[in-house]
């Protein structure tokens, strides 16, 4: 697996790990719990697997045009490694409750195939090819793709570990 997703995985195992069901599903007023927060890591993993899967299947990349807005967002978020706090999450990647012991287990198997298709994506189109859009960060190659995850991942890792009294 490539470094950025390893560590990831690595971090997300290491800030839920051996959690209860129960300590899992506690959290402050207001704020999603660690299972939401896994959830909604899922369900990051599980769109952009979907995306490579359709660039894959059409045999070219999907991305568009960068804007200046996408460059100024990619440079802080993947080359700078900042996620600023407090955004929204768009409605296909909120939590919709799935059980705590279901996220905990799908979320490895997902990096895994994520993982599986960058390589792919990078290998048929090349390294430096953008090969579909983030919905804020617009274009990005499969390096980027890592980055951004593992960025992104490090950040909810945080808020687990702050919910799981880790911190």
């Amino acid at each position: 697996m490539d470094s950025y997703l390893e560590r990831l995985r690595r971090e997300l195992e290491d800030a839920a790990g051996g959690a209860t069901a129960g300590g899992l599903a506690q959290a402050p007023a207001g704020k999603w719990s660690a299972a939401q927060i896994l959830e909604h890591l899922f369900l990051t993993y599980q769109n952009t697997n979907r995306g490579l899967a359709k660039c894959l299947a059409q045999g070219a990349p999907l991305a568009t045009r960068a804007t200046l807005k996408h460059r100024v967002a990619t440079l802080l978020v993947v080359n700078l490694g900042y996620l600023p706090a407090g955004r929204k999450s768009p409605e296909r990647v909120t939590p919709r409750g799935m059980p705590p012991e279901q996220v905990q287990q799908a979320i490895a198997p997902e990096l895994q195939k994520m993982d599986s298709g960058l390589d792919d994506c990078e290998c048929r189109f090349g390294a430096r090819t953008k090969i579909m859009d983030h919905l804020i960060l617009g274009p990005l190659t499969a390096r980027e793709w890592r980055r951004f995850h593992w960025v992104h991942g490090r950040h909810h890792a945080r808020q687990i570990r702050e919910r799981m009294g880790k911190a």
